[in-house]
């Protein structure tokens, strides 16, 4: 066996029965339920618990944020709303219109996250146009978690149906 094969084998662009898309699902969705619009949801908890210096380090880190996200809507977000839909667009169509399984398992992945970034962008609009802070800036940022905890299960369900359907339709090996 040459080490082209070896490779071949290890790096298979068949997304759906490959390990490695599975171990990047499971980091994706993770990540992102972790990571509620740029923090880290153990400073949440620890807010929450500790009160005091860990809320302000919470308050601080979530207005950076906001901040940041802010910016970047009213500088170009046009042109990031316009390039994420053409590539979701293009991933779509060279996925599902003419069957290339590795677009289809990008699609998978890209799709969902763009609810993501929807529920943090209007996260951050609340947060920043209520002023929130204190407890009601954790409510929100638990509420946020809860909303992308959602469509991460419903991700990961349709994504592990549609990589049933087409491990069973080719076949493992085919």
């Amino acid at each position: 066996m040459d080490l082209f094969h070896t490779l071949t084998e290890l790096i298979d662009l068949r997304s759906f029965s490959n390990l490695w898309y599975w171990i990047a699902l499971a980091v994706v969705w993770s990540s992102a339920s972790h990571w509620v619009m740029g923090v880290p949801f153990d400073m949440v908890y620890r807010a929450r618990r500790q009160g005091g210096q860990a809320q302000l380090d919470l308050e601080a880190i979530a207005r950076v944020n906001v901040n940041r996200m802010m910016y970047i809507t009213e500088v170009s977000g046009h042109w990031v709303l316009g390039i994420a839909c053409f590539v979701l667009a293009m991933l779509g169509m060279l996925g599902f219109y003419y069957d290339i399984e590795f677009a289809q398992g990008v699609f998978l992945l890209a799709f969902p996250m763009s609810f993501v970034g929807l529920i943090n962008l209007n996260s951050a609009r609340h947060i920043y146009r209520d002023d929130l802070v204190g407890e009601t800036l954790i409510r929100r940022l638990t509420l946020s978690r809860f909303f992308i905890q959602l469509v991460g299960m419903v991700s990961i369900f349709v994504t592990a149906l549609w990589g049933m359907y087409q491990n069973l339709q080719i076949g493992f090996f085919g």
